[in-house]
């Protein structure tokens, strides 16, 4: 019988001494040991019954805010803050109108009154900084148009449960490879010692200054870029908010399509992985998806037990915590 976790909780807002909230607003938040932390508690978690969980937020509210459209980042946060006894309350951009009806300031410091933790679906990157800054509770970003952390973490717990480990592991990125997941998915591979290849065309390559240098190539060539990968990682051709780029990116990215052949040029135990919503024909074929490299479905449950984590280690001491 798996034990019941132990969890105390950190200090509220109306301690006496209210320490300053932790905010998970781009991977780079996180260093390499609170990545683990937080992998090593979405795993312990995701081994423990529901009903050993329901004390470890009781009491707990969350606020979601969406100003996009979500299946899984809604439902893996709300089930995920259910589950661990919290309550989560759901408000659409209709409700709230952030920047329009009031600031991103204002908003913040009200809800940091209500609840105890934020969680913010939202288009520019920008306000949501604006936002966090002014906020006395975590603030976590669940998608802007310039980073999704979540699922990141999420993606990297799947490979490392699939295949063992994370260093050195070659992850192929095929497509967008500004988009915000493959930024996000660049920035977890990189702290945690994983080499990743993009393929892409020219108008689509990603940013690979600084640190990313050393460990991140960019190929317009996609039988080059995915040559011996470990995991090969698609998204939808056009993001939320681009639509009118449609015709253009159909027409970029057609020669980017995973199919069985691209994937025969993978390592023999390469893995499959996509974000979802999936265009099945277009970024990658039926056979890709739903064939036995596909790790897909696994993939997307695992953003709830890294959302669970998440909020356990944002709200929570976690230093209390039973790992083993």
């Amino acid at each position: 019988m798996t034990p019941a976790l132990a969890i105390a909780p950190r200090g509220r807002q109306s301690d006496t001494v209210a320490k300053a909230p932790r905010h998970l607003l781009k991977v780079g938040d996180l260093d390499a040991a609170e990545i683990t932390a937080v992998l090593d508690l979405a795993e312990q978690l995701k081994a423990t019954r529901a009903v050993d969980q329901l004390q470890m937020l009781r009491g707990r509210t969350l606020a979601m805010l969406f100003e996009k459209p979500s299946l899984r980042t809604r439902v893996s946060f709300e089930a995920g803050m259910t589950q661990l006894g919290g309550h989560a309350i759901v408000a659409s951009a209709a409700d709230f109108m952030v920047g329009k009806r009031e600031t991103p300031e204002d908003a913040a410091r009200v809800l940091s009154r209500y609840v105890d933790a934020v969680m913010v679906r939202t288009h520019a990157h920008g306000p949501l900084e604006r936002f966090a800054a002014a906020a006395t509770v975590p603030v976590i970003n669940g998608l802007s148009a310039e980073h999704h952390p979540c699922q990141a973490l999420a993606d990297i717990l799947t490979i490392k449960e699939k295949l063992g480990h994370l260093s050195g592991i070659k992850v192929c990125y095929v497509g967008d490879a500004r988009n915000n997941v493959a930024v996000s998915l660049l920035d977890a591979c990189s702290l945690m010692g994983a080499q990743v290849t993009f393929a892409c065309p020219p108008s689509l390559r990603p940013n690979l200054s600084g640190r990313h240098k050393r460990n991140a190539r960019a190929f317009t060539s996609p039988v080059r870029a995915i040559a011996d990968a470990d995991v090969v990682y698609t998204d939808i051709w056009v993001s939320m908010g681009e639509e009118a780029l449609t015709e253009r990116r159909m027409a970029e990215l057609l020669p980017y399509t995973v199919d069985e052949e691209l994937m025969s040029h993978a390592a023999p135990r390469a893995i499959f992985m996509h974000c979802l919503p999936a265009h099945r024909g277009e970024e990658m074929t039926e056979g890709v998806l739903e064939g036995e490299q596909s790790v897909v479905f696994d993939q997307a449950e695992n953003r709830l037990h890294v959302q669970k984590a998440l909020l356990l280690y944002l709200l929570t001491d976690t230093t209390r915590i039973p790992l083993a």
